[in-house]
């Protein structure tokens, strides 16, 4: 469990942000009429941050390629 942290840290660190971002995007701008799909909702907005910062994040995270000889 904790090489997988270890190996997706910057995924992880994305997606923390992303949903710090969402929630704090509901908090100051949100939606007044409440008809706003992603931003009506603290939840909602959060877990689309969570998922764009992730995947964003991702963009950056390097694998390692094997060498194979032969």
């Amino acid at each position: 469990m904790k090489q997988l942290l270890l190996k997706n840290k910057l995924v992880i660190i994305g997606v923390v942000l992303g949903a710090i971002g969402g929630f704090a995007y509901w908090y100051f701008v949100g939606c007044a009429s409440g008809t706003c799909m992603i931003t009506s909702k603290p939840l909602n907005s959060s877990v689309y941050g969570a998922v764009m910062g992730g995947l964003f994040f991702s963009i950056f995270a390097q694998e390692k390629k094997i060498n194979k000889k032969g």
